[in-house]
C-alpha cells in the first residue's frame, strides 16, 4: 500500500516502513498545489529583487552579502558543493531513505519555496530505490543536517554518488539506470533540499522503534530471571503502580505479569522471600521510566517529522517570507539524549539481575556461575565480564551531546544542537544493549534449566516457557564449558531480530 504524503500525520512506523521496508510513497494532490503556489509567490519576489536569505544573499556569516542576478543562478550549486563536507563511511541505506522521506514531508506543507521537481525527484528516488552515498559524520544538527543533506542534494545536479540495485554508482548514472530525470537546481532549490534536521530525526525515529521492541524484550528477560530466582511477585501487583501513577511503570508491570502468568511462582504455589533486592523488585519503575522517556521522545520526533524545519519559511497566502531557526535540532536531540541514557539504565539493571543468577550467595540455590560442575567448569563467569564491558561503553556514550555546542561560522552559528552526535551514539548504545540483554536471556535460560533439575516439578509462566523454547533453538544448554563468543553473538542477533518477542506475543498477546 502506498504512503500518501500530506505534510501531516507521518508516524515513526511510516518512517520504518519506507526507510527499512521500501514502502512506496506519493505526494497528495493538495501538497502539490501548495508547493506550486509557494513557488509562484517566491518567483515573483525574486523578479522584484526582494532581499531573501539564501536566495539572493549569502548564508551564515555571509547573509548580509547581496548577490547579483547572475550569481543567484549559480549560488545554489556552490551552496550544495560547499556543504557536502562530511567525512567517514556510508550511512546505512535506511537512515538516508528516512531523511529523504522527512524532507518530502517538509516540502508538502508548501512553505519551502522549492520547485515541485525537487520534491518529486526525492519521491522517485525512494520509489526506484536510488539511495545517495552519505557520510556518517559532519552535521552539527543546526542549520539542519547540512553536510549529509547536501550529499543527497548533489544527486539533483546529476553529481555525487548513489546506490542502485546494490551497486555504488556515479549519481548521474544511478539516475539514468533508474529512469529519473536530473532536475537541476534553480533559485532556492538547493537550500530547500538541505536546510532541516531530517537525518538525525529519521535516525531517531528508527532508534525509538527499535528501543520499544528492546524494552519489551527486557521485560521478558526480567520475567525469566525472576522465575529462575524464585522472586516475590508482590511488587508487580498493579495496585502498587497505579497508586503512584506513572504510566510506564503500570505498563511494564503488566507486561512482566503477563509473561509469568500461569507459572507456579506467579500463582503463589512456591514459598518466596518477603522482599527481594532492588534489581528484582524495581524493574517496573526502571523500565517504566524508560517507557515514559520514549513516549516523550516519540512525541517530539513525530512533531518534527510533521513540522516545517526550514529557513527561510514562506507563507504564500500572505505573500510573506520569514527567516528564523526551525532547523535547530535541540527539540529532538534533548529527548533522544535521555532515551540513550534510559537504554543504558535498563542495561545496568539487566546486568545486575544476571549477576544474581551467577552469584551462589544470591541465586537461591543455583550452582555457582550456572554450571553443574563448578571448579572444573566456570560456566557463565566470563559472560558477565562481556556484559560489564559493554555497559561501561554505554555509560561513556550516555553523556548528553545536546549540551556540547561548539560555535561555528564566525560565531554566526554560535549555538548548535549536536543532534547528529546524539543519533550516532544512540545506535552504539542500542547495539551494546542487544548484547547485554542477550547475555541475561542466555543466563536466564541456563538458570531455568538448572532450576528444573533441582526442583521438579516447577512450572514456569507461559511467556517464559515460549521465550526459553526460542532461545534453545539458537543456543544449547551449557553442560560443559565451551567458547562462549558464538553463543553471545547468536543471542545478540536473536534479540535484535525480535524473534523471541514475536513468539511470546503470538503466544500470550501484545506486551504494550
Amino acid at each position: 500500500m502506498t504512503l500518501v504524503i500530506t505534510g501531516n500525520n507521518l508516524t515513526i512506523e511510516d518512517v520504518v516502513n519506507v526507510a527499512r521496508h521500501k514502502q512506496q510513497v506519493e505526494l497528495h494532490p493538495d501538497a502539490v498545489k501548495r508547493i506550486n503556489a509557494c513557488r509562484a509567490m517566491l518567483e515573483k519576489k525574486i523578479d522584484a529583487h526582494e532581499i531573501m536569505y539564501g536566495i539572493n544573499t549569502g548564508i551564515g556569516e555571509f547573509s548580509e552579502m547581496v548577490l547579483s542576478d547572475d550569481q543567484v543562478k549559480d549560488f545554489q550549486k556552490y551552496l550544495v558543493y560547499n556543504h557536502a563536507a562530511g567525512i567517514g563511511e556510508a550511512m546505512p541505506v535506511e537512515w538516508v531513505r528516512g531523511a529523504m522521506l522527512g524532507r518530502i514531508n517538509v516540502h508538502a506543507h508548501g512553505n519551502s519555496g522549492n520547485r515541485l521537481q525537487i520534491t518529486q525527484t526525492l519521491v522517485e528516488m525512494l520509489n526506484r530505490h536510488v539511495t545517495p552515498f552519505v557520510c556518517r559524520k559532519g552535521s552539527v544538527g543546526a542549520c539542519g543536517d547540512l553536510a549529509p543533506m547536501s550529499q543527497i542534494a548533489l544527486l539533483m545536479m546529476g553529481e555525487g554518488h548513489a546506490y542502485f540495485k546494490g551497486e555504488l554508482l556515479e549519481g548521474k548514472e544511478a539516475f539514468r539506470r533508474a529512469g529519473i530525470p536530473v532536475p537541476g537546481l534553480e533559485a532556492r532549490d538547493g537550500l530547500a533540499a538541505i536546510n532541516g534536521s531530517n537525518v538525525l530525526t529519521a535516525m531517531s525515529a528508527l532508534m525509538l522503534y527499535d528501543t520499544d521492541n528492546w524494552l519489551k524484550q527486557a521485560e521478558i528477560a526480567c520475567a525469566m530471571t525472576l522465575e529462575a530466582l524464585k522472586a516475590n511477585f508482590g511488587p508487580y501487583n498493579h495496585k502498587i503502580h497505579e497508586v503512584r501513577g506513572f504510566a510506564g511503570a503500570i505498563r511494564s508491570a503488566a507486561a512482566i505479569r503477563k509473561v509469568a502468568a500461569g507459572g507456579d511462582l506467579f500463582e503463589k504455589r512456591l514459598k518466596v522471600k518477603v522482599q527481594d533486592a532492588y534489581s528484582m523488585r524495581s524493574t517496573p519503575q526502571v523500565i517504566g521510566a524508560a517507557h515514559d522517556a520514549v513516549k516523550w521522545a516519540r512525541q517530539q520526533v513525530e512533531t518534527e517529522l510533521n513540522g516545517v524545519g526550514d529557513n527561510p519559511i514562506f507563507f504564500a497566502e500572505e505573500n510573506l517570507q520569514l527567516s528564523g531557526a526551525n532547523f535547530q535540532g535541540s527539540p529532538v536531540s534533548l529527548p533522544m539524549d535521555m532515551v540513550g541514557a534510559a537504554v543504558t539504565m535498563v542495561s545496568v539493571l539487566s546486568e545486575r539481575r544476571m549477576n544474581r543468577l551467577n552469584n551462589p550467595a544470591l541465586s537461591v540455590g543455583l550452582p555457582p556461575f550456572l554450571t553443574a560442575n563448578p571448579g572444573m567448569f566456570s560456566g557463565l563467569m566470563l559472560s558477565q565480564y562481556t556484559a560489564d564491558m559493554q555497559i561501561v561503553e554505554q555509560r561513556i556514550l550516555s553523556t548528553p551531546a545536546s549540551i556540547h555546542s561548539i560555535p561555528a561560522a564566525a560565531d554566526q552559528e554560535d549555538f548548535v544542537s549536536m543532534g547528529m552526535n546524539t543519533a550516532l551514539k544512540n545506535f552504539q548504545i542500542l547495539d551494546n544493549a542487544y548484547g547485554v540483554l542477550g547475555i541475561e536471556l542466555f543466563a536466564a535460560a541456563q538458570a531455568l534449566d538448572l532450576r528444573t533439575k533441582l526442583e521438579t516439578p516447577y512450572k514456569f509462566g507461559e511467556g517464559t516457557q515460549k521465550a526459553h523454547e526460542i532461545i534453545r533453538k539458537h543456543v544449547d544448554y551449557l553442560d560443559i564449558d565451551r567458547p562462549l563468543y558464538p553463543d553471545h553473538n547468536r543471542m545478540k542477533e536473536l534479540v535484535k531480530s525480535c524473534e523471541i518477542l514475536d513468539a511470546v506475543e503470538k503466544q500470550i498477546g501484545r506486551l504494550s
